[in-house]
């Protein structure tokens, strides 16, 4: 009987997931640890702050006015999400790398923001880009983020570029 081998799946891509994880984290207690709740925070540059407060909702604050029944909603979707990416990651060929790459970034994200949702009731943000006046006052804000926020938008947003691509290519191909 000849010896099989298990197929290279994007299990390694994990790593990636738990770095994700533990730089989110880190970043997260550092901000919580050095720059007050609700303020200005620090001045990164003339357009983005360092700063600290809480997302009790999904992105941009959305379901915060519910009572509390948001956290058990988004936690519950953001379990299932990272569950179901984490079957997919699992079942494909480690050479469609940016596939493995946007189901990792959406994992190691989804995961992050849920770790706060579960120890805190929240999310913790602390990156702001915003947009001020001569006189300093601020008139314009993108709403607060973090690193788990970047790391699951760069998954969708690759994943939205390789059905786009991927489409294209089957349309290619068929045509031949």
């Amino acid at each position: 009987m000849p010896l099989s081998f298990p197929r290279p799946n994007g299990a390694k891509f994990l790593l990636l997931s738990v770095l994700i994880i533990v730089l989110d984290q880190i970043t997260k207690y550092l901000c919580v640890f050095n720059i007050p709740y609700n303020t200005r925070g620090i001045e990164v540059l003339p357009f983005f702050n360092i700063i600290h407060v809480y997302n009790y909702g999904a992105a941009f604050s959305m379901f915060a006015s519910w009572d509390g029944a948001q956290r058990i909603l988004l936690s519950a979707i953001a379990i299932i999400m990272a569950a179901i990416f984490t079957v997919v990651l699992l079942r494909t060929k480690q050479e469609q790398k940016w596939h493995c790459l946007s189901y990792a970034l959406f994992i190691g994200g989804a995961i992050g923001n849920l770790i706060d949702r579960l120890i805190h009731g929240y999310v913790i943000d602390f990156l702001l880009f915003y947009l001020q006046d001569e006189s300093g006052r601020i008139t314009w804000a993108y709403p607060a983020f973090n690193v788990a926020d970047i790391a699951v938008c760069c998954g969708a947003a690759l994943l939205v570029i390789l059905a786009i691509f991927h489409k294209d290519q089957d349309k290619t191909q068929a045509s031949v």
